[in-house]
């Protein structure tokens, strides 16, 4: 059925950066057909299941590159230790208790505010029941790129066996869901897997025609670790074996290099999802985004886990990216407003190779989300971009659609059972930690 959503302020996020003050889109076989100023024709409207937005603002959803949702259970663990110490003191002997119930509990908590706080579209980078995720994914109607991430420590037998189980999933779920899901290959980072077994990877992946995702110079120690085993940084280390051309890279962090590490990276085509209040929160650092866009690395947003966050609001996290650029460069401009809207967009969508996706135009995907501008903290509202920015938060979006399909209307999810799924999240908890 047609879905008509009138009487919007349409923030398109298009390269004109065009903005319908009132104004309206039409959503056909789960796609853009037109976005217009002012009301819809009666003719056109016939037929259409015509949805009054009452003056809301109406957005691309938002694209979280880089997370752990099987991590949410662990929400707060271990506030004040650097990720080296927080992973093998807290973290890892923790993921040994997880089984599936466990898992299951924390990515359904994870959607549940995932799509209260305007995300669309996450990547998942995980090693526990993926095939479990995948299907709830497409049950809860998001839409996500997923990964059997795979650490090398271990012998040859058990790499390839890792390597053939992460294959195996990318196979059967890659553009699945009617498009919505899609795979990468994922090593973990260059201090958990040898750099022979990075190259296995990559080459598989350039078999497939995959992108491959990795946690990548997250921290200061990470690096001085890596130079004295292998004499140079890893993303030298990547270019003198030949792994980043002809591979599409979505690098995770990259807290810790330097101007011709962004340049390889640039010239490469690399994306670099950014993850502010994960780096904060650890103590890891603040990347230097200024440079990679300088670079014309692609640069999106993401949350991490919310062990390391606490939590998964992409508003949150655009409002830190640009204001710690601005504060450490001491240059109010040195990434614009618009650049930061269009890193949980616009550059989301790039990051994650999803095609036709990330602006409000026709013939885009139609996903998007509406936000309530009826609030003290959006007044007054001509300045819509500065305040989605600077001012907005995820309990200020009210509907989510992917793909033209309601998750979210006037904040009640259509989806998901938010009630059991909390109740379970705690018992769940609590359980592992008897």
């Amino acid at each position: 059925m047609k879905t008509i959503i009138k009487n919007a302020k349409v923030i398109t996020m298009n390269e004109a950066r065009t903005i319908h003050e009132h104004g309206y889109v039409v959503i056909e076989d789960g796609v853009f057909t037109a976005i217009e100023h002012g009301e819809p024709a009666e003719e056109a409207a016939k037929g259409a299941n015509v949805v009054n937005a009452d003056k809301k603002w109406l957005m691309p959803g938002l694209i979280n590159t880089h997370g752990h949702t099987g991590m949410s259970l662990f929400r707060g663990v271990s506030d004040d230790l650097p990720l080296s110490k927080w992973l093998a003191e807290h973290i890892w002997p923790l993921e040994q208790k997880l089984d599936q119930k466990a898992v299951e509990a924390a990515r359904l908590l994870s959607m549940v505010e995932m799509i209260e706080s305007g995300t669309t579209t996450f990547l998942e980078m995980y090693h526990l029941h993926l095939d479990d995720f995948a299907a709830a994914v497409e049950e809860a109607g998001m839409r996500a790129t997923l990964m059997r991430s795979v650490i090398g420590l271990c012998s040859k037998e058990e790499q390839e066996e890792k390597l053939a189980e992460s294959l195996g999933f990318a196979r059967r779920w890659h553009k699945q869901a009617n498009g919505r899901i899609q795979t990468m290959l994922a090593p973990h980072a260059p201090y958990t897997c040898p750099p022979d077994y990075i190259e296995r990877i990559v080459e598989a992946a350039r078999q497939e025609g995959l992108p491959v995702h990795m946690h990548l110079a997250e921290t200061r120690k990470e690096i001085h670790d890596y130079m004295d085993e292998y004499g140079m940084h890893p993303v030298e280390l990547l270019q003198e074996r030949d792994l980043l051309s002809g591979t599409e890279w979505l690098f995770a962090h990259g807290v810790h290099m330097h101007e011709q590490h962004y340049e390889l990276l640039g010239a490469h085509q690399a994306a670099v999802s950014h993850n502010p209040k994960s780096n904060l929160k650890l103590g890891s650092g603040i990347a230097q985004v200024a440079s990679m866009q300088k670079h014309g690395i692609v640069v999106s947003l993401g949350t991490d886990s919310v062990a390391s966050n606490n939590a998964l609001d992409l508003f949150e996290e655009m409002r830190t990216a640009v204001l710690l650029q601005r504060g450490i460069n001491e240059q109010a401009d040195i990434v614009t407003t618009w650049e930061g809207l269009n890193m949980a967009t616009s550059n989301g969508a790039k990051a994650l190779r999803f095609a036709n996706l990330g602006t409000i135009e026709v013939g885009q995907q139609a996903d998007f989300i509406m936000l309530n501008p009826e609030q003290a903290h959006l007044h007054p509202s001509s300045q819509a971009v500065s305040h989605l920015v600077f001012a907005a938060k995820g309990s200020d979006v009210t509907d989510v659609y992917v793909q033209g399909a309601p998750l979210m209307k006037d904040k009640q999810l259509l989806t998901l059972d938010k009630e059991r799924i909390l109740k379970e999240a705690n018992e769940q908890l609590r359980r592992l930690q008897q």
